[in-house]
């Protein structure tokens, strides 16, 4: 884990940001900054209206792929997982399985494949891929159930992509964390810009840059990108 800061944050650009203000509870508080979201209400109103939508129009589609999951492998049709919201908050987030139902236990047979540096396992083959589980996280659709957690509060439809703790555990830059001060979300910057095509840092660097620039504008534009990215399919593995 990143060795402990000084005061502030020091950023590449030569700007600082003060610290800490992130609740007490939170394992990394002194390193995540005070950001104050200013369409906060707007953010939440569309998190709940568009996934309750989302969820109205894609349950047949979602119907068929858990059918799919349960014809072709044994296991449970959801993967669920520990991962860490605003401020490093853990929560359970849903997913469809896409991988063998022991694929957790077998990682650390397969770690030397590992094509990311820092914080992220990725392997464009994965050997415990199952066939619906390729197509699936293709086209982004074994995510369909993280609009249950937009529901519940734990995430927001625009947002950082909310991580694993063993993931962060491996961070090597301190001011990666401050991804943490707003609510981490489904889609976002690094999904619409290359995703597992991009490096570690790179996806850090846009995850920063959303801090910095959150707004509704933003978040409209990513959510304006998102369906293109997830046909296209690029850099989903």
């Amino acid at each position: 884990m990143a060795s402990r800061p000084s005061a502030t944050i020091e950023r590449a650009a030569g700007k600082s940001i003060e610290r800490p203000h992130a609740p007490a509870c939170s394992p990394f508080a002194e390193y995540i900054p005070e950001v104050k979201i200013p369409h906060a209400f707007w953010k939440r109103l569309i998190d709940i209206v568009g996934a309750a939508c989302a969820l109205a129009l894609l349950a047949p589609l979602m119907l068929l792929i858990a059918l799919l999951i349960r014809l072709e492998s044994p296991g449970p049709i959801l993967f669920r997982q520990i991962r860490l919201g605003r401020y490093g908050k853990p929560f359970i987030m849903y997913k469809f399985r896409s991988m063998r139902s022991n694929a957790q236990e077998l990682q650390p047979l397969i770690m030397h494949m590992n094509e990311k540096q820092g914080g992220a396992f990725k392997i464009k083959d994965d050997p415990r891929m199952t066939r619906i589980g390729k197509f699936i996280r293709k086209y982004s659709l074994d995510e369909l159930p993280q609009l249950f957690n937009v529901l519940k509060g734990d995430l927001s439809l625009v947002g950082p992509r909310a991580m694993a703790p063993y993931d962060v555990n491996r961070f090597d830059k301190v001011e990666y964390y401050t991804r943490f001060a707003v609510p981490q979300g489904c889609t976002g910057l690094w999904q619409v810009s290359g995703r597992s095509n991009l490096t570690f840092d790179e996806w850090m660097r846009l995850d920063i840059y959303y801090v910095e620039n959150i707004s509704l504008g933003l978040d409209l534009k990513i959510l304006l990108r998102t369906i293109p990215a997830i046909l296209k399919g690029d850099g989903a593995y």
